[in-house]
């Protein structure tokens, strides 16, 4: 899925993910929009739109914003499809993007962003994830059913 932007130039869901990714390690950090675009000789509109996906983040950039943002580039593209399996990468990305603000819309979710990845213990981390799972289900029966 591609879209056109204000501008008439085509960007695609990917550079909504990457956006999206950037805006949510910018968050946990504490970094400002102005902050970061400080830091790369921009102005914070500018980093607006790198995180709506409305401007593609070139690669050059997206290094020195990995470097700034203390990740690895890799960690922008965490939860793409992977290319060579195939499959249409358009509507995963935007469906995971879609979930990804949602979550980040609400405080609990960005306190949740932030804490998560504190749990060093991947087991612990998985019976979080599976207790979370089956309130969720528990939460949509309740729904279902009227209660």
């Amino acid at each position: 899925m591609t879209y056109e932007t204000t501008e008439g130039r085509r960007t695609s869901a990917v550079d909504t993910h990457v956006g999206g990714r950037v805006r949510m390690r910018r968050k946990l950090l504490g970094v400002s929009q102005d902050q970061l675009a400080d830091s790369l000789g921009l102005t914070f509109q500018q980093v607006q739109k790198y995180e709506r996906g409305a401007n593609r983040i070139s690669a050059s950039k997206l290094f020195r914003i990995a470097a700034i943002l203390a990740v690895d580039v890799s960690y922008f593209f965490d939860g793409l499809p992977d290319p060579i399996e195939g499959g249409g990468p358009d509507v995963a990305v935007s469906h995971a993007h879609e979930v990804m603000q949602a979550f980040l819309q609400t405080s609990e979710g960005v306190e949740l962003a932030e804490i998560f990845p504190r749990i060093a213990s991947g087991r612990v981390r998985r019976q979080i994830l599976d207790l979370v799972r089956t309130m969720a289900a528990e939460e949509n029966r309740r729904t279902s059913a009227g209660d």
